[in-house]
Formats: structure tokens, sequence, C-alpha cells
């Protein structure tokens, strides 16, 4: 199963780390979603958005560093479904975020509310920890699975991550170990995590020279873009139908 000879972990850890950035840059459906969340708001409702994406880049590299053909078995076997799935939840999304009314959030007052309600339900021998910002990101994790299946019902997003990934391999002479592809899994989502967070800490920086009327127009070109990609999709799935019953 694994080829090649040992190879120092850093460089394994290097080549994650630029993996998991390439994935997440390029302008997609999650990149969309994560910077009008932080518009509306902030740093942790962008990043919460971003952590979804996180989720399913690892899930898709660990099928392609593990060889999982169970999985890579399903995924062809219900190509259409997937493609699918992954259009209406695109067009979905992006009807949702056109016509919502959109509100910006006062961050420092809302957190500090959400976090008193956050505090009821955890145990007593943790709400010392509640100091740390981490739980910032409690109140805005209904995102998380909305941006993860955006993901991993992309095509796009999975064809990348597998030629990314072969590529990456085949720079550092493949995988020998089941720790060197694990180093290699981890450090791709820390790089995608990178990602999402710089691009979260970006945005949050010019969102106070925004006004309701202008987010306004900002979602509905989100919007817009979210349908366009998932009638690319649609036309994609379309394609595929047609050209497997010619052949």
């Amino acid at each position: 199963m694994w080829a090649g000879s040992i190879i120092d972990p850093t460089r394994f850890a290097v080549i994650g780390l630029l993996i998991g950035v390439l994935v997440a840059a390029p302008v997609g459906p999650v990149n969309i979603v994560c910077v009008q969340r932080t518009l509306e708001r902030g740093f942790w409702g962008g990043f919460a958005a971003g952590l979804g994406a996180v989720l399913a880049d690892g899930i898709i590299a660990t099928v392609a560093a593990f060889g999982v053909s169970a999985i890579s078995g399903i995924m062809r076997d219900h190509q259409v479904k997937i493609e699918l799935a992954g259009a209406l939840i695109m067009t979905a999304f992006g009807i949702k975020v056109f016509v919502q009314k959109p509100k910006i959030v006062a961050t420092a007052t809302t957190n500090l509310a959400r976090l008193r309600r956050v505090a009821d339900i955890v145990p007593q021998f943790l709400r010392h920890t509640l100091r740390y910002r981490i739980w910032r990101l409690v109140p805005h994790l209904s995102i998380v699975p909305q941006t993860f299946f955006l993901t991993i019902t992309n095509p796009g997003a999975i064809l990348g991550m597998f030629a990314l990934f072969g590529g990456g391999a085949s720079a550092i002479g493949g995988l020998d170990t089941a720790v060197q592809a694990f180093t290699l899994v981890v450090s791709i989502m820390t790089g995608s995590l990178i990602w999402w967070a710089g691009l979260s800490r970006l945005i949050s920086r010019v969102r106070h020279r925004l006004t309701e009327t202008r987010l306004k127009r900002l979602n509905q070109v989100a919007g817009v873009v979210l349908m366009i990609f998932g009638f690319v999709l649609f036309v994609q799935m379309a394609f595929g139908m047609a050209g497997h019953r010619i052949s």
C-alpha cells in the first residue's frame, strides 16, 4: 500500500500546509459564505463557516492518503446523486442568502450575551475555561454542517484535493507509513484552517465600514454567485448523465 523511502516529517508538514491553503484559496461557494458570514457576524461567524470546509477537506484527504477503496467506490457509484445534492444545497443556500434581511451584528455585546447562554449548559468544572476566546465560536456552529456539505458534495473540491494530494505526494517521494499519511492529512487541515482564519480576520477588519444597505447588496451578489455555482453543478450532472447514456 505504501511506497518510497522514509522522508523527513517536516517536508510532509510543509507540503500539507501548502495543499491545504491551495485547496481552500480558490473562490468557491465556501469562500463566498465565509465572507458573507464574516461581514454580518464578525470573525467567529466567518471562521465557523470555514470550519465545515476544513472537516470536509480532512475526510477527502484521508481517502486520498489511505486509499480507502470502499469510500472511493461509493463516491464513484453515486456521483450523480452527490452532484445533485451539491447543486440543490448551493442553490438553496444562494436563495436563502439572497432573500434574507441582513443585519450587522455588534459582536462585542452579542458574543457576551450568547456566551451567557452557553454557560448555562457548560458543566461547572469547565466554566473557568469560558474566558478563552475559542468559546465565541460555539454560537456560530450551526453553519458548520452547511459548509461541510457544500464542500463534500462539490466535485471540483474533491477533484482538486485528489490532484493536489497526488502531486504533493509525488514531490516528496511517496508515502511509506501510516504516520506519514496522517501527518500529511493533519497538515492539509491545518493549512485550510489557516486560510479561513486569515480570510475571516481580514474581512472582519473592514466590516465596520458597511451599512446594512450595502450588506444587503453584497448578500444579493453572494446569493447570485452561489446560485450560479449550483446551476453549473446541474449542468455538469446533466452532461454526465447524457454521456453515460451514450456510452
